[in-house]
């Protein structure tokens, strides 16, 4: 890879993606026929992984893995995109999986994920990348992996003043002392809710629950709201970004992966707040229009392309 593309390291999980596609959710006790059914590679923190290294980074991802065909499959995944690996492998244990339902008309999904050998994940774990980490430009992580590992990625990143971006998905409570180490944060309406304890269905609620994730320590919040846009809001200034459509929506599984590998590429490169915002919806716009998670992330000339249009 070339030296002068941005640096990312990734900290999160791998699992493998079992992708139903059917009219509806079944309820308990029912069956129902699906429509598709596809087996890819997913989780958060790959999938970030893969979406920025598309889009030119140079990413470094660390997680753990079962030594198992899964895993096999990871690592192909990795290679094919571009990304180094820092992945350790067990033997003890299963690489991770995902069921993920989406709906044939909406393409909206609904998501069980079990971590596998990534939720044995511990902090020591990063010690042995702290040297990737200090010469990143830009740190990711999430929380699909124990939060503690989280927290002490968020730690050694800011020990090195390396700037972090905090996806705080899947939604949970969260410590007081996390924030502070987030010079960026990404929730969805849900996630924004949770942390704040404030509804967030329009813009204004939007601002509102940003404002007070501001005043517990982040620097930067970037509240994603689907069909509507994402919100840039900091100390001095509330941007709101409407959402770039590529196509028609087919699945939505990896969008909000996207947005975040989008924002972390294109603030590793230098680019301005609003400039990498449109960036990052760029990337999620393309991202929609294809199935999967990471099997759906645009390369950086289909990213560019559609900026260009000025859609």
């Amino acid at each position: 890879m070339s030296p002068s593309r941005p640096r990312i390291v990734i900290v999160g999980i791998y699992v493998a993606d079992l992708l139903f596609k059917a009219t509806r959710m079944p309820v308990i006790g029912e069956t129902l026929l699906g429509s598709h059914f596809a087996m890819g590679p997913g989780g958060k923190g790959s999938n970030q992984a893969v979406a920025a290294a598309r889009a030119g980074a140079q990413v470094f991802f660390y997680t753990r893995l079962g030594n198992d065909a899964f895993a096999a499959n990871a690592r192909q995944t990795w290679q094919d995109a571009g990304v180094t690996s820092r992945a350790t492998l067990h033997d003890d244990l299963t690489t991770g999986a995902a069921h993920i339902f989406v709906e044939d008309d909406t393409g909206r999904n609904a998501i069980i994920v079990y971590a596998g050998a990534a939720a044995h994940m511990v902090p020591a774990d990063l010690d042995a990348i702290e040297q990737d980490i200090a010469g990143a430009h830009i740190f990711v992580t999430q929380l699909e992996q124990p939060l503690e590992v989280a927290l002490h990625g968020l730690r050694l990143a800011r020990k090195h003043g390396v700037t972090t971006i905090f996806n705080p998905a899947p939604a949970r409570q969260l410590p007081d002392d996390i924030f502070p180490l987030c010079d960026w944060i990404t929730p969805n309406e849900t996630e924004a809710s949770l942390l704040t304890g404030l509804p967030v269905a329009d813009l204004e609620q939007a601002r509102r629950a940003a404002d007070l994730l501001l005043a517990k320590g982040v620097r930067n919040v970037v509240v994603t709201l689907g069909e509507q846009g994402s919100l840039l809001h900091t100390a001095s200034d509330s941007i709101h970004i409407p959402a770039i459509r590529a196509g028609k929506c087919i699945d939505t599984a990896g969008a909000g992966d996207g947005f975040t590998a989008g924002l972390a590429t294109a603030l590793a490169e230098g680019k301005s707040p609003e400039a990498a915002l449109r960036f990052a919806s760029a990337l999620a716009g393309i991202s929609v229009t294809r199935s999967g998670t990471a099997a759906s992330m645009p390369d950086r000339g289909q990213i560019d392309t559609l900026l260009s249009t000025g859609a």
